[in-house]
């Protein structure tokens, strides 16, 4: 059986589903614990390798994902996936991307889209999805098809 992430690390989040992701800052050094088994990276250049299943998204600090519709499709697999991998997002500082593609994955999980900022800084960080169009973004993403 695969070990999970624990529930209680602050750098977990539970959607209501139970689904448990990691969201990390790639600047700090790896938490203690397993490894992800599938990990996002949402940078504006290509990531450092790692040694597990990965996918980038380009997505530069401070803006939103260079492509939309790639995005939504990679935060649908992520959804899926989290429901039996351990499932990893991480941007540089690990707050204003990282925080967004959680609040996205919030709303892919039944949390409504103008709540779920909010989920996620309670969830999550306090400071999480950091601009004006970083919020505007995860609000539309309730609309997307």
């Amino acid at each position: 059986m695969t070990e999970t992430w624990s529930p209680t690390d602050r750098a977990v989040v539970r959607l209501p589903s139970g689904r448990l992701i990691r969201g990390r800052g790639l600047r700090r050094p790896r938490p203690d614990g397993p490894e992800p088994e599938f990990g996002v990276y949402l940078l504006g250049r290509l990531p450092p390798p790692v040694a597990w299943e990965s996918r980038w998204l380009r997505w530069p600090d401070f803006r939103l994902p260079a492509d939309r519709r790639q995005a939504r499709d990679l935060l649908e697999e992520v959804w899926r996936r989290a429901d039996h991998e351990r499932v990893e997002l991480a941007c540089e500082g690990g707050i204003g991307r990282t925080g967004t593609a959680l609040a996205c994955l919030a709303v892919l999980d039944g949390v409504p889209s103008d709540r779920a900022v909010a989920f996620v800084r309670g969830q999550y960080h306090p400071r999480a999805v950091e601009t004006p169009w970083q919020r505007r973004y995860v609000r539309r993403f309730g609309q997307a098809e």
